[in-house]
């Protein structure tokens, strides 16, 4: 999609490279949680400088596999991936498309829409095996709707309430970035009857709002049917779920997040049947990574269903 290249699974194009690109990613979300102190204090500044020297090497690292990866597209002229695109309205514009916007573009995707949109499946299928009765009703709603005939898709979507609302409440309990992006104000304002003068870092607690007794009823429990038409999460309320933010500042790729991670989780329970390793619930304690990953990987047993028996019958033909 961004550069025509596989770095996971056994068909990995470039081996070293991959590693290389899997450890960057590694260390980028592992340390993404991380603030220096000085951001708040300016005063501790000079105690947070092996953490800053660690992370632009690791910056300069990543800028180096991007441009590699710019310049193999820009030398394959019949390429039809969203680098090769940029690059040739980069032609007609190279002022605004410039190489560090395309490297920006290609990063965002890797990180703003990948890896959110992995940490949001693996939630919502932890939260589904913790809770057997939610996932056959969510199977059998895919069934009586697609079948085993054929894979489900894009279209099937709208179609399938219930599996948007199992993604709706998992974004609620276990937004990708509990405290969204920072901003920074641009003048004196008060919020909250506090004064916050001008260029400060402000943060939203999206994680606490999603779980306040004042708006959501059992917030600690896992329940999509809260999301039924005319349930309190269709309220019409900006504080309510906010896990993309809102106004004019939100997600742009919120949508495209909002499919990609229904279709993908759509698709798993359509081809699957899941069941927990163990009788033990999955433990769901949450990292502190800016993209909110599991403490403890999910670890599940999967079994073939008939839709993915054709598929697999049909791919050795």
């Amino acid at each position: 999609m961004v550069t025509g290249k596989i770095y996971y699974g056994e068909d990995a194009s470039d081996k070293a490279e991959a590693d290389t690109f899997k450890k960057l990613i590694a260390y980028i979300t592992s340390t993404s949680g991380a603030r220096h102190p000085g951001e708040y204090l300016p005063f501790l500044k000079i105690f947070g400088r092996s953490f800053e020297k660690k992370v632009k090497a690791v910056g300069e690292a990543m800028d180096a596999i991007l441009q590699r990866l710019l310049d193999e597209c820009r030398g394959n002229k019949d390429g039809n991936t969203m680098v090769n695109h940029l690059l040739s309205l980069q032609q007609q514009d190279p002022e605004y498309y410039s190489e560090v916007i395309i490297k920006g573009l290609m990063l965002g995707i890797m990180f703003a829409a990948s890896e959110t949109s992995a940490v949001t499946i693996e939630w919502a299928m932890a939260s589904l095996l913790n809770h057997p009765e939610l996932l056959e009703k969510l199977k059998l709603e895919i069934d009586e709707k697609i079948g085993q005939d054929r894979l489900i898709e894009e279209t099937d979507i709208p179609n399938l309430p219930y599996l948007q609302n199992v993604v709706s409440e998992t974004l609620r309990l276990y937004p990708a970035a509990p405290l969204l992006v920072p901003r920074l104000t641009v003048e004196d304002i008060k919020i909250g009857g506090y004064d916050v003068p001008r260029e400060t870092m402000v943060m939203v607690n999206a994680w606490s709002i999603h779980r306040d007794p004042e708006l959501w009823t059992e917030p600690e429990r896992f329940n999509p049917d809260r999301f039924n038409g005319g349930g309190e999460g269709e309220k019409d309320d900006v504080r309510m779920l906010i896990t993309f933010g809102s106004g004019r500042r939100m997600c742009p790729g919120a949508g495209l997040a909002n499919k990609i991670v229904t279709l993908a989780l759509g698709s798993l329970i359509q081809c699957f049947d899941w069941g927990r390793v163990s009788g033990k619930k999955i433990d769901m304690t949450e990292g502190p990574e800016m993209a909110m990953r599991k403490v403890v990987p999910l670890r599940a047993m999967c079994q073939l269903r008939p839709v993915m028996n054709k598929l697999l019958t049909e791919s050795k033909v």
